[in-house]
């Protein structure tokens, strides 16, 4: 594919963004009665609201140009089919196919993956339903009563924020711990609040090498094995979600249970694979089946919509715009329902890890700005720290907020307050508050004269900041589903246009690689590291731990 910026869509936009004289977005909403309702796209219990951008349809018209000069069409379908679109480890993306429906085919190849897909879920169901239902039991015969997941990266983040996220979903489910740090403290902690009789471990990970993985589990084998005081408990009291049958073995876990998954599969977009397995227990099969469905639901509406309704299309092209040609470097997440507050963590691994590259697929150098900075937490909180910075910052902060219509089965008034609230901000930001408003506002205040005129530069907004509203209808297994699998097709979309590879990651690979190596060398026992080992700064750093008092 050429360059991005080489492409003819791409360098109309340029243009227009030097030449075209903008108006504020109140000027727009005035002058075009239908901006709203025209400026809206909607799919699987999901809506956006996109008029808040500072953007018009000419702009989108030349955005859905370059989505099809970068050959989108074709790079969707190659995804879908099976093609090994993740060049530089030779692999193909099919995190897609693991939400297939019962009884469908997903051939690749000679091989019908689905038919993989769904063995393995099927004995994810009925390990779940021996756990929930009280047939599985510890070594001395207690029911599970909490599992903990250790897993880390794509196998903590987004189990994690599908339990949290779904927690009223789950019914008389184990509670389910996460322990990803290996600083001692996270699993330290988890474990004081378990009762070895009653607890069951998942260690997630593919190669069962990570070492973060692994030194966790090995701490939460020695608590276990410590309390009940015989190794054979591992046995029930520890699960795997892996492919290295030889190293689960020689760990003590009983190969029956453990749960595979494929090397299609990348660790960011694995949580619809047995890296779910927390999920499934935490709120049952069923539900995690309806997670499932909602993301199925969202890949055929982006495989088949046309670009201009295609939800994750458009907000792919809208953060293309922002972070290209309105050179925003960050994009916030603002998530209006505190049981959605692990969602921007997960977006983090998903947005960054994916297109936080610096080269081209073919290993040139990227000739344009690609991931923003993704953050952000729940939003009224963040109303309350850094919400000044997005109104009047020197740094244009898109926002995507995220609100729930039905508040379920909490307080209906509470609920209408935060929401209240969503819709303001994203008010505030598009409006602003002029000189004369602020003027005016202190003069009905009754704020003296000399007053008015030092605190009038305080009180202007700029307004013109954009967002995104993104309403789902109700906060339930298929609605997430959907939402997650949108925010991965915008990902993909993104570094299709960016021309990287959103499905590797090796710029997580060096630091492992020397921390392994440091690792060695802060035992006070073992030589130290020769003065041209390092840096003088990474080697003062290795004496001064070695030097600690003991």
């Amino acid at each position: 594919m050429p360059a991005p910026s080489s492409l003819a869509a791409w360098k109309s936009l340029q243009q227009r963004r030097r030449t075209h004289l903008p108006r504020s977005l109140r000027e727009r909403f005035a002058a075009d009665p239908g901006r709203a309702a025209r400026m809206q796209a909607s799919a699987c219990g999901i809506t956006l609201d996109y008029s808040k951008n500072l953007l018009d349809d000419d702009e989108l018209v030349l955005l859905l140009r370059l989505a099809d000069e970068a050959d989108l069409a074709s790079r969707i379908r190659a995804m879908f089919g099976g093609e090994r679109i993740n060049t530089t480890e030779v692999r193909a993306v099919l995190h897609v196919a693991l939400r297939c429906p019962p009884g469908a085919h997903w051939p690749v190849g000679d091989l019908d993956v689905a038919a993989e897909v769904h063995a393995v879920r099927a004995r994810m169901r009925t390990f779940c339903l021996q756990v929930r239902g009280g047939d599985w039991r510890g070594h001395g015969g207690e029911r599970i009563t909490d599992v903990v997941n250790i897993g880390i990266g794509g196998s903590d983040l987004g189990p994690a924020m599908v339990c949290e996220a779904l927690a009223d979903h789950a019914g008389d489910g184990p509670r389910v711990h996460f322990v990803s740090n290996v600083d001692g403290v996270h699993i330290g902690d988890v474990t004081r609040r378990c009762d070895p009789r009653s607890t069951l471990f998942v260690v997630a990970s593919k190669t069962f090498t990570t070492q973060e993985t692994l030194a966790n589990a090995h701490a939460a084998r020695a608590w276990l094995v410590g309390a009940l005081g015989d190794e054979a408990a591992v046995a029930r009291h520890f699960v795997a979600v892996s492919t290295n049958a030889a190293a689960v073995r020689d760990f003590g876990i009983d190969t029956a249970n453990m749960f595979g998954f494929w090397d299609w599969v990348g660790g960011r977009f694995s949580l619809w694979s047995a890296i779910g397995l927390p999920i499934a227990l935490a709120l049952g099969p069923d539900r995690f089946d309806e997670l499932l469905a909602g993301a199925h639901a969202m890949d055929e509406h982006f495989r088949t919509a046309p670009p201009a309704a295609n939800l994750p299309v458009l907000m792919a092209l809208l953060a293309i715009w922002n972070v290209n040609f309105l050179d925003a470097a960050s994009q916030l997440v603002a998530p209006y329902h505190q049981r959605l507050h692990r969602l921007p963590a997960y977006l983090q691994q998903l947005d960054m890890e994916s297109n936080g590259k610096s080269v081209r697929r073919d290993g040139t150098p990227v000739d344009c700005r690609t991931s923003p900075i993704l953050w952000g937490e729940q939003g009224i909180n963040g109303q309350h720290a850094y919400f000044q910075l997005v109104h009047q910052g020197t740094q244009l902060v898109p926002v995507d907020f995220i609100g729930v219509l039905d508040p379920g089965r909490e307080d209906e008034a509470l609920h209408r307050i935060a929401f209240a609230n969503l819709v303001a901000q994203a008010e505030a930001l598009m409006r602003g508050k002029t000189a004369a408003e602020a003027e005016a506002e202190m003069r009905a205040a009754g704020v003296p004269e000399e007053r008015i005129a030092a605190l009038l530069p305080h009180r202007v907004f700029s307004g013109d900041r954009p967002s995104n509203v993104v309403l789902l209808e109700r906060l339930d297994p298929f609605t997430l589903g959907a939402l997650v699998a949108a925010y991965e097709h915008r990902t993909f979309v993104q570094g299709v246009i960016w021309d990287v590879n959103s499905f590797d990651q090796w710029g997580v690979e060096l630091g492992k690689q020397l921390a392994a190596r440091v690792l060695a060398e802060l035992d006070p026992h073992a030589a130290a590291p020769s003065a041209d080992a390092h840096d003088a700064s990474t080697r003062g750093l290795i004496e001064r731990y070695r030097a600690r008092p003991r």
